[in-house]
């Protein structure tokens, strides 16, 4: 059995909830009272999530909106940080995690492409010798000469993932980015990522299309009411969760 690659030990996130002040006044009369509400008052993304996704493996979160799936992606890719335990990543992150990052809208979809590659870790020559490939992949035709500030969101999704699917990923995080552009390119994606599943590439997959996390994830986690409801084979588990 191949070692895991990431490891997310006893993980709880929260972020700090803040208040108007009612009153300048009250405020500083009851001062220690007033911080001890500061303190206490946070949002619990979730609490406890431990599990790790082996080398090669596919690993799908399933869950409904706001129950922490991308922060899960964005602990992962160490965007985010975790308020407790532990996330260990042992090879390196190639994440798409939110259209347009990393892009400069100013420049070209070309430019683009070599600036997004440097920043995901590429050396600029190999980002420079698969542009070719990058700009067929993407199906962008003329608008690859375009600022990116023209780009509708299906054209961001395009260029991103035609990016990152191209510059040899050890660990890929795909949050959602198949739920934008049309039918064909989402199938085009899909077939790609079965090509690298089969190189040995690490793969998290956020997605609500379950007909995608069932052919691509060799196991599925279920993130409900702030910890992981269940976690197996996918069918199980994504019949369970749409049961629900």
């Amino acid at each position: 059995m191949s070692e895991p690659v990431i490891v997310l030990d006893n993980v709880n996130k929260s972020y700090p909830v803040y208040h108007h002040l009612i009153g300048f006044k009250n405020f500083i009369l009851n001062l220690p009272g007033a911080i001890r509400s500061f303190k206490r008052a946070s949002y619990e993304v979730f609490h406890s999530i431990s599990f790790e996704v082996r080398n090669g493996e596919t690993l799908g979160i399933i869950g409904r909106n706001g129950t922490g799936k991308s922060t899960i992606l964005g602990l992962i890719a160490g965007v985010l940080k975790p308020s407790s335990g532990r996330v260990v990543v042992k090879k390196r992150v190639t994440p798409i995690l939110e259209l347009g990052a990393g892009f400069h809208h100013e420049l070209t979809g070309r430019e683009n492409i070599v600036l997004n590659g440097v920043l995901l870790g590429c050396l600029k020559k190999v980002a420079e010798e698969r542009l070719d490939e990058i700009v067929e992949f993407s199906e962008l035709g003329e608008f690859i000469d375009q600022p990116i500030k023209t780009y509708s969101s299906g054209m961001l999704a395009r260029l991103a993932f035609s990016v990152v699917i191209s510059l040899d990923p050890e660990i890929l995080l795909i949050d959602e980015v198949l739920a934008v552009g049309d039918k064909d390119f989402q199938k085009k994606c899909l077939e790609r990522m079965m090509e690298l599943k089969k190189k040995g590439v690490t793969m998290v997959f956020v997605s609500h299309a379950m007909e995608d996390v069932k052919r691509i994830c060799d196991r599925v986690i279920w993130i409900e009411d702030h910890k992981i409801k269940m976690e197996g084979e996918p069918e199980r588990v994504i019949s369970s969760y749409l049961s629900s």
